[in-house]
Parts: structure tokens; C-alpha cells; sequence
């Protein structure tokens, strides 16, 4: 099969000659379609998260279809189509499993970290851990549901919100949550970079009932808000914008330091989180919404042996909406 690699942080992503892999107990091997591209990818390049074994096969937001089944896998079908997250297995014994809690076991594996994901034309994952996806996504509009759809509904979850929520940073995972949250009845305000016209007019576009930058107040007090941008003085202005009672989540995997705020600030049983990862019940609540509600993503698409140009312009943040790396075409591609 092709793919594409990451052999040193020091190198981009070279695209290479594999074996298939072969599934292992309980897992199936998938052949690939489309492998949505994260910010979360460009945080492992970067080494801004725990060390990783190279080399490595980054790409979490994977559709594809069962090609093979192996020993003892029962809950699917060849020839399914399937989605594979981030969360790729958990220990199902640990303190934190037994409360339901997966997203926050110590010995989880995770897809395009800790084992090799996407950025291929074959994958394998545990039959436990991948989604059925609802049969009106294609599999372009489908990829980005498999982590920016599910983080942000997680996020959105642990904000609590009562009626108004606002929404730092307006990438791939803020697009589509906002769907989410007019759908429920929400009124959602969007702060994007200073100046940053072009987002904010896409944020009013997708039914925000305010869009500014992140250096302004809304013309109200928020009930929550979740902050997407990998900014630790985001954290400040959000606790500004918010009421007392309020929540203040990170959807991030990473973050610049939270510089020092007046405990005024935090007062009045405000509150700050992070989101870690993500849970199977997380998975299946999100796809049973959306056979109520048709979120529609906004998708730029690269070939897969232009992983490194689709992660360059997530970095420096060109791209409205979501990034879509297209994998069956690779081989039509390198002979063109």
C-alpha cells in the first residue's frame, strides 16, 4: 500500500511503499477512502504533545470500508462502511474505564499516535471502537465528524450552556458544532483573530448571531464558552465574557501557557476545563443526532501525497472549515 510517513520530526511526511497490515484479534483492516487532517496532526509533527514512536502513520478522522475481518470479530461485515476517531482501544479495567470514563485511561491507544492511522490506503482498528456513519454523508462531508464533530460535541457537552455560548477560534471543529447548536435552539457568538473578516463572515453565514475578534467583548454576558485556538490568554478573555455560574472548556489536545489572571476574574463559580479525548458514548449520541440534523461541512480536499501542503495551511490557518486528504486516487495520481 502507499502512505504517507512521518520517519523524523525533522522531515515532512514521505510517501512510501508498505505492507498491508494485518489485523490483529478483534480488529479489522479497512481499506481507506478519505482520512480527514487535524490540528491534533500538526501538534504531533511539532512534538508539542508526549513522545511518540516513529515511524508513524498520522490520520483519525477515517472512513473507509471492512475489507477483512480477523479471529473472534463478530459486530461487523465486510464490505461495511465504517468510521475510525481518535480513541482506538482503552483498557476497559482501569478506575477510570469502570466509570465510563475511557477517554481518560491511561493505557488507551490512539488512532495516528500511538498506532498507525489514516494517512494510507489500508488501516486496521478495533471492531469496538469505529462507527457505523449515517448513509447521506459522503465520505468527504463524513471524515471531519470523526474528531472535530465528536470533540466539539464533547465540548459542547461539559459546557453546560443555558442559551448563549460563545466560540473561540471558527476552524474545522467550531463549523461544525455551531450546526449543532443553532439546531438545539442555541444563540452562538464567534470570535475569531483580530481583523479576521473573511471567518467572521463565515461564522454569520452558518447562523452566528454575532462574529468579532477575539480582542472584543460580546454585546452581552455568555453562559459558556469553548475555546478552540491552541491560546492560553483565550482563557482570560472568555472568563470575561462569561456570567457567573459559567464554563470555560478547551476543546484542544494543546495549549500555550495560561498567563497569570486576577482571581476576580474566576470568581462567582466560574469555571475552567479541558476536554480529553473522546468516549464511545460520545460516538454513538453524535450519530444518532445526526440522523436529526444534516450538518453540512465546508471541505477543502488534497490528494494524499499532499498530506504536508493540507497540514501547512491548517497551521497557518488558511483554510475555512475542514481539511479532507482523498485516498483511492493516489495510484491514478502518480502515474498521471
Amino acid at each position: 500500500m502507499k502512505a504517507m510517513v512521518l520517519e523524523s520530526f525533522e522531515k515532512k511526511l514521505s510517501l512510501k511503499d508498505l505492507s498491508r497490515p494485518k489485523p490483529k484479534e478483534k480488529e479489522v483492516l479497512i481499506k481507506v477512502s478519505v482520512c480527514g487532517v487535524c490540528r491534533t496532526d500538526v501538534h504531533i509533527i511539532n512534538q508539542e504533545l508526549d513522545p511518540v514512536n516513529l515511524p508513524l502513520i498520522l490520520g483519525h478522522q477515517i472512513i473507509g470500508t471492512i475489507e477483512k475481518l480477523s479471529n473472534k470479530t463478530s459486530k461487523h461485515k465486510i464490505g461495511e462502511r465504517v468510521g475510525v476517531p481518535w480513541l482506538g482501544k482503552s483498557c476497559q479495567s482501569c478506575e477510570f474505564c469502570l466509570e465510563g470514563k475511557e477517554n481518560l485511561c491511561d493505557n488507551a491507544e490512539f488512532t495516528g499516535y500511538t498506532k498507525n492511522g489514516g494517512f494510507a490506503e489500508y488501516c486496521t482498528a478495533h471492531e469496538d471502537y469505529i462507527f457505523s456513519i449515517p448513509s447521506f454523508y459522503d465520505d468527504i462531508k463524513a471524515a471531519p465528524l470523526l474528531c472535530a464533530g465528536l470533540i466539539g460535541y464533547r465540548a459542547f457537552k461539559l459546557a453546560k450552556a443555558r442559551k448563549k455560548i460563545g466560540l473561540y477560534g471558527f476552524g474545522s471543529s467550531a463549523h461544525l458544532l455551531i450546526q449543532v447548536a443553532n439546531h438545539l435552539g442555541y444563540d452562538v457568538y464567534v470570535f475569531t483573530r483580530p481583523k479576521d473578516e473573511k471567518k467572521q463572515k463565515f461564522a454569520l453565514s452558518l447562523g452566528a448571531v454575532w462574529a468579532g475578534g477575539s480582542d472584543q467583548m460580546p454585546p452581552s454576558l455568555l453562559d459558556s464558552c469553548i475555546i478552540f485556538a491552541p491560546v492560553g490568554k483565550l482563557y482570560i478573555r472568555a472568563l470575561q465574557a462569561i456570567k457567573k455560574g459559567g464554563h470555560v472548556i478547551s476543546a484542544g489536545i494543546h495549549m500555550s501557557d495560561i498567563p497569570a489572571f486576577p482571581y476576580s476574574f474566576l470568581w462567582g463559580e466560574r469555571s475552567i476545563s479541558s476536554v480529553a479525548n473522546l468516549t464511545r458514548e460520545d460516538g454513538y449520541e453524535f450519530m444518532k443526532l445526526l440522523q436529526d440534523i444534516h450538518i453540512e461541512s465546508k471541505v477543502t480536499c488534497f490528494p494524499l501525497n499532499q498530506a504536508n501542503e493540507a497540514l501547512l495551511a491548517i497551521k497557518q490557518g488558511q483554510i475555512d472549515g475542514s481539511v479532507v486528504l482523498t485516498i483511492q486516487n493516489i495510484r491514478e495520481s502518480n502515474h498521471g
